[in-house]
């Protein structure tokens, strides 16, 4: 498996990091923490957390033969609590792609 860590991952990073491999087993992920792009927004005021928000990039065999809001909304599913915690997260950007997709 190809994996991407970031230089010092936090906690939720490392539980998106434990689930997604758990569930999907990926052939790659690549887990980016954006959220210091982020911290201007209105939502984002007052919110300490430095884990609000990740772009994903999922390439597994378990996407075959699902669509992609199928895709999505497995994915969030893994996620439902930190999503609706305060100073959770807050966004994730997914790209699901099976290994043939991905090899295209």
């Amino acid at each position: 498996m190809s994996t991407a860590a970031a230089k010092t991952s936090g906690p939720l990073e490392q539980l998106i990091r434990e689930r997604i491999e758990a569930e999907y087993t990926p052939a790659e992920l690549v887990i980016e923490n954006e959220s210091h792009k982020h911290r201007h927004h209105a939502p984002m005021k007052g919110v300490a957390s430095t884990e609000t928000h990740f772009r994903l990039r999922i390439v597994s065999d378990k996407f075959a033969g699902q669509r992609l809001i199928q895709r999505q909304r497995g994915v969030y599913a893994l996620f439902k609590e930190e999503m609706a915690m305060e100073g959770g997260i807050h966004a994730m950007a997914l790209v699901t792609k099976t290994p043939e997709e991905a090899s295209k």
